[in-house]
């Protein structure tokens, strides 16, 4: 299958699922109540538009001075009208949530990533193209099965045959199933260990995905790769929004003009039995307001540092100390022409390098320019991180030209965003460490009173705008059925 074809066959699968989707249905409330959303990302807005259809008095507080949360895109300082994602981007096409919001906003939505394309990685000081179902010498001290196996193979005997086991992970109040203890108990790095995997092995399966998560392999729960792989299963096509994922954010935040007040950082949350409180800190000022209910999304690496008098129940208060956060700190860097295209559509490529993954952000934008993005994550996110604006774009720069050697002499300029600097996230997404999954997931997104919450670390599609739209509906819903 060729380009056009793929992007033709793309293009009809996204409108039969949008056909088939049909959008939130309006819900009449018995008693009109006041209502605060704490953030306006798009859990928060997802909640916000919800509570309002449904004759609520709605009001969203965010502390930055625009909507989307960690929905970003950027514009500045590409050429071309260029843009690229800072954060959420891509739509797999399960993900019939956020597709329906964007046919209700009249979003064009594209193909992106092609999952069948060759993939180049760069591992041991060597580039590797890897074609599924083609032969590839990996540099990796592997068995004589394993290499027989292929990547793919040794990807299906260590990791997928493992899903089985899992059940439903969409169900309410999974994992309930005692048995997936012992998954929770070990790593990721231990589940491949445990199921055969030689240290090459496990090495060469780290490469990418695996290790964007967290700190790599040895310090999540494998509970929680299995289950973000199970959710993955149906996936055939990604898409993304055309223009950029903020016009996502932009088009909710227009259909709730006047209820979003920018700029109004909540210091305090004050529970109540029959109302509850927040306080807000302006200019200098406090201001306190009142309602019936509060949804909070806010991450709980920001909700951590907010007093909230009387407290949240011990279970729910551990959950929110507890709980990590993936350091993610990208960069992306403007080239006059996309080189990378004179061997083969490489838009992505996994590495080991410190720079994990790279990514191309213009394969569907016109003009001859491109845009890379190098993603650092972990131990290294944080490095990056600490580093200026210009070592962060000489130390990418230095990582991509080992990858696309002769690519530096086509570079222009560069931005980047680390979201652990990020005062209003703390992070790019939540993920479980080994034991966590069973002890902290059935706490997070229990309400607290009149407090109930919502978020992508609230939801089964945790890291994904469909986690965070999902939670928002979630929230609204339970404060609607409450009334």
């Amino acid at each position: 299958m060729n380009r056009r074809q793929f992007l033709g066959r793309a293009a009809a699968l996204a409108a039969a699922s949008l056909s088939a989707c049909s959008l939130p249905l309006e819900r009449t409330a018995r008693a009109p109540k006041k209502v605060i959303v704490l953030g306006a990302g798009l859990a928060g807005l997802a909640a916000g538009l919800e509570l309002a259809q449904a004759g609520h008095d709605v009001v969203i507080l965010e502390a930055r001075g625009r909507a989307g949360g960690r929905v970003q895109t950027l514009r500045e300082p590409f050429s071309d009208g260029l843009h690229a994602d800072a954060g959420a981007h891509l739509i797999p096409n399960q993900h019939h949530l956020t597709l329906k919001y964007a046919r209700l906003f009249k979003l064009a939505i594209e193909p992106s990533t092609p999952l069948f394309e060759a993939r180049l990685f760069y591992v041991h000081g060597q580039r590797v193209v890897a074609n599924y179902g083609v032969d590839v010498e990996w540099p990796f001290d592997l068995t004589p099965e394993e290499r027989k196996l292929g990547r793919l193979g040794m990807w299906e005997r260590y990791i997928s045959a493992a899903l089985g086991d899992l059940g439903d992970v969409t169900a309410p109040g999974w994992p309930a199933d005692h048995r997936l203890e012992k998954y929770d108990r070990m790593t990721a790095a231990d589940l491949l260990r445990s199921r055969g995997a030689s240290p090459g092995a496990v090495a060469l399966l780290r490469v990418g995905y695996l290790d964007l998560i967290g700190d790599g392999i040895d310090s999540y729960s494998a509970l929680q790769m299995l289950h973000n792989l199970a959710l993955r299963q149906m996936e055939t096509v990604r898409y993304a929004i055309r223009g950029g994922t903020d016009l996502l954010a932009k088009a909710f935040a227009d259909r709730l003009a006047g209820r979003i007040r920018y700029e109004s950082p909540v210091v305090r949350i004050e529970p109540g039995e029959r109302s509850a409180s927040v306080v807000v800190g302006r200019n200098g000022q406090h201001q306190r307001l009142t309602a019936d209910s509060i949804v909070c999304t806010l991450p709980f690496s920001v909700l951590r540092q907010i007093d909230v008098s009387p407290s949240f129940s011990p279970q729910k208060q551990r959950a929110i100390e507890e709980l990590p956060y993936t350091s993610i700190a990208r960069v992306y860097l403007q080239f006059r022409r996309k080189m990378w295209t004179t061997e083969n559509l490489y838009v992505t490529a996994a590495t080991d390098l410190p720079i994990k993954w790279l990514f191309e952000h213009t394969i569907n934008q016109p003009g001859p320019r491109g845009i890379l993005e190098a993603q650092a994550a972990g131990i290294e996110g944080r490095r990056v991180t600490r580093m200026t604006e210009g070592d962060r774009i000489q130390f990418a720069l230095d990582h991509v030209e080992r990858v696309f050697p002769g690519i530096r002499g086509d570079f222009e300029r560069g931005t980047s965003k680390a979201w652990d600097e990020d005062p209003w996230a703390r992070g790019a997404f939540a993920y479980f460490r080994p034991g966590q999954m069973l002890s902290l997931l059935p706490h997070i997104a229990r309400a607290e009173g009149r407090v109930h919450f919502a978020g992508e670390h609230t939801s089964p599609w945790s890291a994904w705008m469909q986690g965070a739209l999902e939670s928002g509906l979630r929230a609204a819903r339970e404060i609607n059925e409450a009334l």
